[in-house]
Formats: C-alpha cells, sequence, structure tokens
C-alpha cells in the first residue's frame, strides 16, 4: 500500500482523482443507499409491528430476511463487474429498487410481505456492495484505501441520516399504550408534524379508547416515503454515468472527451502495464463472485497462504461485523435491562450515538489513511475496541461510560473493514477474490451475531452482563485471527520473492 509522503504522490492521488471523479462520486452516493436502508428497522420496528399485527418476535424475522439476502447479493454481486455496462446498470436497478422498497413499505400490512420486501432490498444492497468496492477498488488498486474510506463513510453517513428522518414520525404510543419516552421538544416536534398542513387530510379525529388513552393515527408511512424521495437522486446519478460513458443503446455516439497531460501520461503508463495486469488478473481469476472464484481452476496451483489470506481475512471481518450489528440492534436492551436500567428515553440515544461515532471515524480515516499503512490501522483498531469492550466490562453499572464507550467502541470499529479490504488487496496484488470474499464473510458475520443475540436471548437468559462477555471473547478471536493472518502474509511474501528469483534465474539460463 503506497504511503502519501511527498508531493508528487499527492498530484497523482490528485489527477487520479480528477481522471475517475465522476465514478468515484457515484459509487459513493450508492453507498448513501446501503446506509440509509440499512439502519431504518431499528427505529420504526415497532411501527411496523402495529403495521403488521405482528409479535415482536415474529417481526424480528424481518432483520433475517434483509440480512440473509444481503448475504447472498454480495456473494453474486461479483458476477455483474465483467463489463462495465453490466456493473452500473445492476447498481441502476438495484439503487431503484431501494427507492421502490421504501414507496411499498406503508403497504405491507402482513410480515409475509414486508419480509419478502426486505428481502429484495438486502438483495440489492449486497449487490451495491460488492460492485461498488470492487469498481473502487480495479480504479485505484494500490492508492484505494483513501477512497474506500470515504466509501465506507457514506455507509454512516446514510445510517446517521435515516433514523432522524423517521423519528419526528414515530408513534408515541405504539399500538394504544403510551410509553412517554420523547422530550418535551421531540414531542412538541412531531406534534407539529403530525397536525401539519401535509399530513392533516389523512388524520382523521382522535378518539379515547375505554381507558382513556389517546390513539393516533400513525404517520410512519411519510417517513419512508420521504426517504424514497431522497434516494431518488442515486439511480438517476448512476444512469447520468451510463449516458456519459456512451453505455445506454439510445443515446451513444458522443464525442469522447480529451485528456489533460497528466492524465495522458497517466494513461500511457498503464497502457504499457496493461497487458501484464490482465494477465494477471486473468491467471488468478480476477474480482468475480465467490462461487466463480472457487471453480477457477488457475487457483490450483498456488501455494496454501494465499488461500489463507482471503480465509482469515474473512473471519477477521466476521467478528468484527458482528459487533457492529449486534451492538447497533441490541444496546438499547442492554441498557434498559438490569443493572443498567436507564430511561427508555436516554438508552434510545445510544444507537444514534453509535451511528454517528462510525461516521465520524470512517470521515477521520481518510486523512489517516495518507500516514499510515492499513495494517497498523488494523491492529490500533482491534486492538481499541477490546480495551472498549474491556472498559465497559469493568464499569458496567456507569451509565456516562456506557455512553463514552458506545462513542468509543463506533469511533474504533468504523474502519476496520476498509482497511482490511485495502490490505488483503494489497497483499494478494489485486488478483484472487478477496472484496468478494470480504464483503460475503461481512455480511454473514452481522446476519448470524443479530440472529444469536436476538433469537437466542442472550440478554434475558444470560443476564445483560452477558452481551458484553460475548463482544470481548468475540473481538479477542478477530485479534488472534488477524496474528494468523499477518503470519499468512508473511509467507506469502516469502513464497512471491522466491517465485520471483526463480523466474530470474530461468530467464538468465
Amino acid at each position: 500500500m503506497n504511503l502519501i509522503t511527498t508531493p508528487r504522490q499527492r498530484n497523482v492521488i490528485v489527477t487520479l482523482f480528477k481522471r475517475n471523479a465522476h465514478h468515484t462520486l457515484t459509487y459513493w452516493s450508492v453507498f448513501f443507499s446501503f446506509g440509509l436502508c440499512i439502519a431504518f428497522l431499528g427505529p420504526t420496528i415497532l411501527d411496523l409491528q402495529c403495521q403488521t399485527n405482528s409479535t415482536l418476535s415474529q417481526i424480528t424475522w424481518v432483520f433475517f430476511s434483509q440480512q440473509f439476502c444481503l448475504l447472498i447479493g454480495s456473494s453474486v454481486g461479483g458476477v455483474f463487474k465483467r463489463t462495465l455496462f453490466s456493473a452500473l446498470a445492476a447498481l441502476f436497478v438495484s439503487a431503484l429498487l431501494i427507492s421502490v422498497i421504501f414507496a411499498i413499505i406503508p403497504v405491507c400490512n402482513n410480515v409475509l410481505v414486508l419480509a419478502i420486501a426486505m428481502a429484495v432490498s438486502g438483495l440489492a444492497m449486497g449487490v451495491i456492495d460488492t460492485i461498488a468496492n470492487i469498481q473502487l477498488v480495479t480504479i485505484y488498486q494500490k492508492d484505494s484505501a483513501i477512497f474506500l474510506q470515504a466509501l465506507h463513510f457514506f455507509i454512516g453517513f446514510g445510517a446517521l441520516v435515516s433514523p432522524l428522518i423517521a423519528d419526528p414520525f414515530l408513534s408515541e404510543t405504539g399500538c394504544g399504550n403510551h410509553t412517554g419516552n420523547e422530550t418535551e421538544i421531540m414531542h412538541h416536534f412531531r406534534s407539529m408534524l403530525r397536525y401539519s398542513p401535509i399530513a392533516e387530510h389523512n388524520i382523521t379525529q382522535s378518539h379515547l379508547s375505554h381507558d382513556g388513552v389517546e390513539k393516533e393515527e400513525p404517520i410512519v408511512q411519510y417517513a419512508f416515503w420521504i426517504m424514497a424521495l431522497i434516494n431518488l437522486p442515486v439511480p438517476l446519478a448512476v444512469l447520468f454515468l451510463m449516458y456519459r460513458e456512451n453505455l445506454l443503446p439510445c443515446c451513444s455516439g458522443s464525442t469522447p472527451r480529451l485528456l489533460d497531460k497528466d492524465e495522458l501520461a497517466m494513461e500511457t503508463q498503464q497502457g504499457a502495464e496493461g497487458p501484464d495486469l490482465e494477465q494477471k488478473e486473468h491467471e488468478a481469476g480476477g474480482h468475480g463472485s465467490i462461487f466463480s472464484c472457487c471453480q477457477n481452476d488457475n487457483l490450483r496451483g498456488l501455494p496454501v497462504s494465499f488461500f489463507m489470506i482471503h480465509v482469515l481475512g474473512g473471519m477477521v471481518l466476521f467478528m468484527t461485523d458482528g459487533i457492529v450489528g449486534a451492538y447497533a440492534g441490541f444496546v438499547y436492551t442492554y441498557a434498559v435491562a438490569p443493572p443498567m436500567s436507564l430511561a427508555n428515553k436516554t438508552a434510545g440515544y445510544l444507537a444514534s450515538i453509535f451511528w454517528a461515532a462510525i461516521t465520524a471515524g470512517r470521515l477521520l480515516s481518510i486523512p489517516l489513511s495518507y500516514r499510515f499503512q492499513p495494517v497498523r490501522l488494523l491492529m490500533f483498531n482491534l486492538a481499541g475496541a477490546i480495551v472498549t469492550v474491556l472498559m465497559l466490562l469493568i464499569f458496567y453499572t456507569s451509565s456516562i461510560f456506557l455512553f463514552v464507550g458506545t462513542c468509543l467502541c463506533g469511533l474504533f470499529l468504523s474502519s476496520i473493514f476498509p482497511c482490511m479490504l485495502a490490505y488483503t488487496e494489497d497483499i494478494l496484488d489485486y488478483q484472487g477474490c478477496a472484496t468478494s470474499v470480504l464483503v460475503t464473510s461481512a455480511g454473514m458475520g452481522e446476519m448470524v451475531m443479530q440472529v444469536l443475540v436476538g433469537s437466542v436471548s442472550i440478554i434475558q437468559t444470560e443476564g445483560s452482563y452477558s452481551f458484553l462477555l460475548c463482544g470481548m471473547i468475540i473481538a479477542c478471536i478477530g485479534f488472534i485471527l488477524f496474528f494468523g493472518l499477518l503470519l499468512f502474509h508473511r509467507m506469502h511474501r516469502n513464497y512471491l520473492t522466491g517465485t520471483t528469483s526463480t523466474r530470474i534465474i530461468k530467464h538468465l539460463f
């Protein structure tokens, strides 16, 4: 991985970005759609439970359907990267599907129909996850760390925006049971929206039940329609990129733009290296789907270290992304349970703080990628996550440190995925299927950990303390696996050095 330490290297990065700015900004925007879609279920789950007349255990499986299909989409998404047209077409359809799903969620009055809608959105998210990562790695290669950090910043940004949009439209009384969890300011804000001229024509006169509790008409559908409109420019941006690249059959034939002096020099240099690079990618299978990688006959002669780098890198992300999914989904449940026993309105801020910390951490990692290698950032973040969870275990009765620890945990976990992706791709010299393997492993970890914590109900059966204990164990396993990855990196480097020396000797004699 190249470090940006000289003005010349900075100029190369700037020139690369200028040349691929349209592609890069488009891939960043589709990851905003990804983040928007991944975080809205948490705050709206009780309103959706009322909408579908289902129990909390039934509505929880909507999470599973989305995460499971996200895993499938991540696994097969690599097949669309064969040509630029297929990659952009898949991104366009996926981003458009997310807007459509947001628009039809309010009419899903059955939990099965809602689960199917979430499954479709999960497929779209998986395709976006794989293709956007692969395309950026393909464009920037050894300089991709900075742009991957920015790419994953937009996930956190979308995940932060989604709950903020939904919050004013959430029901204050649930299914007729007043919770009293809102502050006066938020109560006033929600009342303004609820009785505004926009929503007033759809809200009937309030009625009182026999026990005197006011029954309010749900207006959460407006949150989903707003998110659908906010997301709509994303597929339009992908469509405009396809138009600029002359990939639309009805709009082809425009004159391509001229390259400036710096871009022309880079084009000449890449043109000289192009055949070798294409040959190397062909020999090792390139960045395809997991299934195409496993079926590649050219992988038979590669060393064990080549495969172990894929496996261990995927296992590290399985653990760390699993912690992200479980913590974001169940930190509220942990906070309201003994011995913490926070008020509901106070515990409700924890998930927003966690996503805000992830967003800030990914933004902070962009300049850090200029100065530090991904392997050093990985070691620092993994160690920081372990220390944070350990401190949460020690001060498990302190509500103040719970908020501080949640912020620190989000900061340390935020950049592990993009750093791991840049690190493994650099080890493998951008051959193999590291991107597809890592994306799939991360999605699988998030799905498994959420199901483990949610369905098995560790907090309820073993006590809230076990929630942090499980996080500590998972983080330590991830750190051990990372040291195994460092060991196989050394072995693979020795293999490449020996292979290069052998080729030189054969060439001389």
